[in-house]
């Protein structure tokens, strides 16, 4: 299957998603539970968004093994795997914040961030331009560290909270301004279309941004992996080449 033909498949999914995400919001702040901790929620929504998912690739790539947030792994054999977030941002979505969205990608293949409610869809089939609903983007070229607009996202453990707000305290004198959206993915889709400067996160899973770095990576940013540090764990910084290294510093210890 070509990449053209694989991400009419993941913009597929991701529109039979969403359209379970929108028929739930009415009700979907009275379905919570929690996951990792107290402030960590899944709703009948997200649920229901990943079998609309699966239901997808079970009918266009059965073969293909697929890992999402909220279902078990599913193993494959066509050594293709889907990586999906039925919604990111539950949050936002269970409080009526607009800043949420579905993530779709098969990994080193193609990727599809859609956000319903604005009906943007950030698309990539690797080697070719990312794009924003069939037109190209084009990524920050910032140049100083100074003048950057940062994005990131905390945890839901006390603890890791704790050394994130650390770094935060240390990072917001050296930049323009902080951003805190709440959707992993939605910030990468958003920063390859030159809407932040750059982003950084710990904690993040593979879920969250498997379709993001693919869109970011096409759109010529660089990307550094951040070790586990204390409570936190491991995560990712994304960021045009002229600034990459000076946030790196600046977000890599503690």
């Amino acid at each position: 299957m070509s990449g053209a033909e694989l991400l009419a498949v993941a913009e597929e999914a991701a529109r039979a998603a969403a359209a379970e995400l929108l028929a739930h919001q009415a009700g979907a702040h009275s379905s919570i539970e929690s996951k990792s901790s107290p402030t960590d929620p899944v709703s009948a929504a997200d649920l229901a968004a990943e079998a609309a998912i699966r239901a997808v690739l079970a009918a266009r790539r059965p073969d293909d093994a697929i890992l999402g947030e909220e279902g078990d792994d599913t193993p494959g054999t066509s050594g293709l795997r889907w990586v999906v977030d039925p919604l990111d941002g539950t949050v936002n979505y269970l409080y009526g914040i607009p800043q949420w969205c579905v993530s779709v990608a098969c990994e080193q293949q193609v990727g599809v961030i859609f956000d319903p409610l604005s009906d943007d869809l950030f698309s990539v089939i690797v080697g070719e331009p990312p794009l924003l609903n069939g037109k190209p983007i084009t990524s920050s070229s910032c140049d100083q560290l100074e003048r950057a607009l940062v994005a990131t996202g905390f945890g839901y453990d006390p603890a890791v909270r704790l050394g994130q707000g650390a770094i935060v305290a240390r990072l917001l004198p050296a930049v323009r301004d902080i951003r805190r959206g709440g959707s992993a993915a939605l910030d990468l889709a958003w920063l390859a279309a030159g809407r932040y400067d750059a982003y950084f996160e710990r904690g993040v899973q593979a879920w969250d941004t498997a379709a993001g770095l693919l869109i970011c990576e096409g759109s010529g940013l660089g990307t550094r992996a951040l070790d586990a540090s204390g409570a936190q764990g491991s995560g990712v910084l994304v960021a045009p080449p002229a600034i990459i290294d000076e946030l790196f510093a600046l977000v890599s210890a503690g």
